[in-house]
């Protein structure tokens, strides 16, 4: 390919208590090199906060979201505004380090590529990771995780991603039956569009060396989060089973090999707890099961949920 690609980077918003964290995302998209030809902010459903960040950011797009409230919605305002050749989706809570752009649109020079995903770092307002928390479930928090596929994947992680203009015209945009509306803990909207671009013959790849910073607040550094999270993937992952329009043996084929890794992590945590003899060590070998249950109970709901519609 010889012609180079326009980028346009759509950040999505939703209120005040996030204006910090945006300031310093967008200080980080525009300190990209080389920069994006086109930055947007996607305000969902809140006219207040689009006015005042029009003023405050002259050089970005500011618009509000005319689909569903929720993240699906104020993606697809995105896509409908964007004029490049590639979107790329980055969280209001995600700074990007530099050569994070670059690095993530580089694998676009491949025709067959459709998207890219990057990795995210938890940033933890605790200042470290909860000794109870282990790596394997950071995907909980929107980040990358111990156990995650590499190269060829069926979805990328959704804070940091860059998809083809003309694949997400060609397949539709993000379905508004799933993403996070609010603080609400839902997600699967990337695994859901990821399933179709597949289905489409299109490859979506990631790469560990596109990095961003991903803000986890203390509300979400809990066991309890943790679950409910848990919960809202189990349902989610039902309804993304009814719109793949199969049982979900090919569309979950992933969620059936992270049992290994989780079952791996587990066995770790009863080792490290028995040779430093401490019971918070042994937390993970608790929360996994538990978690396990809730997102099977999710999953129960959800698929009685749409077979009653």
């Amino acid at each position: 390919m010889s012609a180079r690609l326009r980028l346009s980077v759509v950040v999505c918003t939703y209120n005040d208590e996030r204006r910090a964290l945006l300031r310093a995302t967008l200080a980080g998209v525009a300190a990209q090199r080389p920069p994006c030809d086109e930055l947007i902010v996607v305000v969902d459903h809140n006219p207040a906060l689009a006015a005042a960040l029009r003023v405050e950011n002259p050089d970005a797009l500011v618009v509000e979201s005319t689909g569903p409230k929720g993240l699906s919605g104020a993606r697809n305002t995105g896509i409908a505004t964007a004029t490049g050749d590639v979107v790329v989706f980055l969280d209001d809570d995600a700074v990007p380090r530099t050569g994070w752009l670059a690095a993530l649109t580089a694998p676009f020079a491949d025709d067959a590529i459709a998207g890219v995903g990057g990795h995210a770092e938890p940033a933890w307002e605790l200042g470290a990771r909860p000794r109870w928390m282990p790596p394997e479930l950071d995907w909980v928090v929107g980040c990358s995780f111990v156990g995650q596929p590499h190269g060829d994947v069926r979805n990328p992680i959704g804070c940091s991603m860059a998809l083809r203009a003309d694949v997400l015209a060609r397949v539709g945009g993000f379905a508004t039956e799933l993403g996070r509306v609010g603080t609400l803990p839902s997600g699967c909207e990337e695994t859901e569009i990821g399933l179709r671009i597949n289905r489409a013959g299109g490859r979506i790849v990631l790469v560990e060396n596109s990095v961003v910073d991903h803000f986890v607040p203390f509300a979400r550094s809990n066991p309890r989060y943790v679950l409910r999270r848990f919960h809202a993937e189990g349902v989610s992952k039902a309804i993304v089973r009814e719109l793949a329009k199969d049982d979900g043996t090919t569309a979950l084929d992933p969620e059936r090999r992270y049992v290994i890794v989780l079952a791996r992590a587990m066995a770790r945590a009863i080792v490290t707890a028995v040779r430093r003899r401490s019971l918070v060590d042994a937390a993970p070998a608790v929360l996994i099961p538990v978690a396990g249950v809730a997102a099977a109970s999710g999953f129960v709901r959800g698929t009685r949920a749409r077979s009653r519609r």
